[in-house]
């Protein structure tokens, strides 16, 4: 960086125009061998200005104000020590909603849009997306992406979100109210299916994106990912496969007739989850889903009626 954005804080910075303080931003990105440089330095001096990112070439000439300008130093800083652009701003784009996120919630991903994307089609599928008493068990929430979701598509849906962890409860509690739909979500403390214990045979659908990083590869994920994420929403043990064997065989029992499970996968487990559902007993042949890098991302079976 030039002395226009100092990263040391020693020197007083001179003033900017909101196309050189881009520049500076995604050029210190750049060096540092940040990937998504220039879309980084658009959102942090976006957030900086209390601007929509598209809005930033109508101000290009202009002055950047001092504390923008402080704002955008801190923020940088921050990026430069790999903290991720959405726990920096405090939101994440999913689904085209602003979700709230902190350090409490995995990062939104958009591959987990297709697992949305799935369920709504399943739906879709068997004319019962207008049904106003679907009912919809969210395994671990974590910033209620998925949930809020659902619920914002299917309007008289009713979802059980779990999440073990309360600090993403909350979080996942705020986006719920942040879109108007908290009375359609029951938000739930416990593991998994600890908190819907008694709700046998009741879900339409079951909707889970688990940790699946296999636990030897941890170290190797990316800095903010590694440093930052939460390692419980990350880590599906020795082989990745943990949580799908808890999940896949437990799930039966909660389905009503002819509801169905959906899962967020790794790219490479395709075969050990549809394994998994075959193994268990109770389900259809397990459907695989790709996403744009046709990569298998989601699978699904449905319940033997």
């Amino acid at each position: 960086m030039t002395a226009e954005i100092d990263m040391s804080g020693t020197t007083d910075p001179l003033p900017l125009t909101v196309r050189q303080a881009l520049r500076e931003a995604a050029a210190a990105f750049s060096g540092a061998g940040i990937d998504s440089a220039r879309l980084d330095a658009e959102v942090l001096l976006g957030e900086a200005l209390g601007l929509e990112r598209s809005r930033l070439h109508l101000h290009g000439e202009k002055t950047l104000p001092a504390r923008a300008q402080e704002r955008l130093r801190s923020f940088v800083l921050r990026r430069l020590d790999r903290e991720p652009v959405a726990y920096i701003t405090g939101r994440r784009e999913f689904w085209s909603l602003d979700f709230l996120v902190t350090p409490a919630v995995l990062v939104p991903r958009p591959e987990t849009e297709l697992l949305v994307e799935t369920t709504l089609g399943l739906f879709e599928a068997e004319s019962q997306i207008s049904n106003l008493k679907l009912k919809i068990l969210d395994l671990g929430t974590g910033s209620g992406a998925i949930a809020v979701t659902l619920a914002k598509e299917i309007g008289g849906a009713e979802i059980w979100a779990t999440d073990i962890s309360l600090d993403a409860l909350e979080v996942a509690r705020s986006n719920a109210r942040r879109y108007g739909v908290e009375e359609q979500i029951h938000f739930l403390a416990g593991s998994l299916f600890e908190p819907v214990r008694d709700r046998t045979s009741f879900f339409d659908a079951i909707v889970s994106n688990p940790p699946y990083v296999r636990r030897d590869a941890l170290e190797a994920l990316p800095r903010d990912v590694r440093d930052f994420e939460p390692r419980v929403a990350l880590d599906g043990g020795p082989d990745g496969l943990d949580f799908y064997r808890r999940i896949i065989p437990e799930t039966e029992h909660y389905l009503a007739a002819a509801g169905f499970l959906v899962v967020e996968i790794g790219a490479d487990m395709g075969n050990e989850v549809t394994r998994l559902f075959t193994d268990a007993g109770g389900y259809a042949p397990a459907r695989l889903y790709r996403d744009l890098a046709e990569k298998d991302r989601v699978a699904s079976a449905r319940r033997f009626v």
